[in-house]
């Protein structure tokens, strides 16, 4: 198990991003960085280690891979994309956490487990207008499955998920933030490299 925060990024940094990244999807990598934090935060929480982790819309498995590395007992990542799927199936064996890590080709509003920990960057909307769309699919399912769940979103989006997390019966407990860099990997993009302003939420569900 990784018990350094640097070491945890310096692995993640080898995980590969989406093969053939589909902008209607807004397949976006992780950054290691962000990723490493992000999982460094929920393992201080006790919201990892040896707890059952989902990440859903996992990709290429930035987040499941980093939640095996730091401790999970099982790790599930769910996405609809079988080449995402495959480069993340490849990555758990390269890093000798296949044991742990189980990667699933579904829908997430289909998957059926329960989970102690959700850890998500589902497709914040940084191209699409109605981004709040996917925020309330990944979230209602988070936290249908989850107690805990932390998620990424736009930071301008942020009095949104407010409102909707309230009426989900659930509650943020703690906001990051980030400048998450978007890459120019598609043809409408006109700069090489810009950065939105992203949150992660903590949000616990009310008993």
């Amino acid at each position: 198990m990784i018990t350094k925060k640097k070491q945890l990024e310096m692995a993640l940094q080898a995980v590969p991003p989406h093969p053939r990244p589909d902008p209607n999807r807004e397949q976006y990598h992780t950054p290691a960085k962000i990723a490493a934090d992000v999982l460094w935060n929920a393992r201080a929480y006790g919201d990892i280690e040896r707890l059952k982790v989902v990440d859903l819309g996992c990709g290429t498995g930035i987040l499941a891979l980093g939640a095996a590395l730091v401790g999970a007992s099982e790790v599930v990542g769910v996405d609809v994309d079988a080449d995402a799927l495959q480069v993340a199936d490849l990555e758990a064996k390269r890093l000798q956490i296949q044991d742990k890590c189980c990667f699933m080709e579904m829908d997430i509003r289909n998957f059926p487990d329960r989970a102690d920990t959700v850890i998500q960057n589902p497709p914040f909307g940084a191209q699409k207008a109605h981004h709040q769309d996917a925020d309330r699919r990944f979230l209602e399912k988070a936290l249908e499955i989850s107690p805990v769940v932390y998620s990424f979103h736009l930071a301008k989006t942020m009095d949104f998920l407010k409102l909707m997390v309230k009426a989900m019966d659930a509650n943020i407990s703690h906001v990051f933030h980030y400048d998450f860099p978007l890459p120019r990997i598609y043809h409408f993009h006109r700069d090489e490299m810009r950065e939105v302003e992203v949150v992660v939420l903590r949000i616990e569900k009310l008993e």
